[in-house]
């Protein structure tokens, strides 16, 4: 299972969360971001969040890597799950939906602009969660993303909670029986 960090977050931020997860079989890899953050020392982000500025590179970097990953873990992609929160999620949507991946698990995130694939393409099964009271993604971002998958034919499982831009307790029970669901 990968996970992916937010804006101005870090790999070791979200590696607090993986024991709650508890899928103790799972291999998990918390990549940093490509860029460092402009405002927070540790921090990193994906791509300049405003401008759009390194999102190209960033999505190019995390594919090459992904497709790697067989040869150096012995996992195929088939048994793989993508996950990322806010930033990282929308990093997940964008380079996931392409890849024959086990299940994109997408977290107080959001859709950038995509072009749908040929018709036969079979997509990744994937998990929208969020917070009703998210002032950073707001919530129509959620529903946005739900209704572009799912009107690509992509089954989307969605759910929102009460919470602001975070990952409680009651997501990580979602996110456990959804990666048991699709494995």
């Amino acid at each position: 299972m990968i996970v992916l960090h937010g804006w101005g977050g870090n790999a070791q931020e979200l590696a607090t969360v993986v024991p709650f997860l508890n899928l103790p079989d799972y291999l998990f890899l918390l990549p940093n971001a490509t860029f460092p953050h402009p405002y927070a020392a540790s921090g990193r982000a994906w791509y300049d969040f405003q401008k759009h500025v390194g999102l190209t590179e960033s999505q190019q970097l995390l594919k090459d890597w992904l497709l790697s990953l067989e040869s150096t873990t012995n996992v195929p992609l088939s048994r793989t799950f993508l996950s990322g929160f806010s930033q990282g999620g929308a990093m997940t949507l964008d380079i996931g939906l392409n890849l024959p991946l086990a299940g994109l698990i997408c977290m107080s995130g959001y859709l950038h602009p995509i072009t749908p694939p040929p018709q036969e393409h079979q997509y990744p099964p994937v998990l929208v969660v969020h917070g009703q009271q998210d002032s950073i993604v707001p919530l129509s971002a959620a529903h946005k993303t739900r209704d572009t998958l799912s009107s690509l034919g992509v089954q989307v499982e969605y759910q929102e909670f009460e919470m602001g831009h975070e990952v409680r307790p009651e997501v990580l029970t979602v996110i456990q029986n959804f990666v048991k669901t699709h494995s």
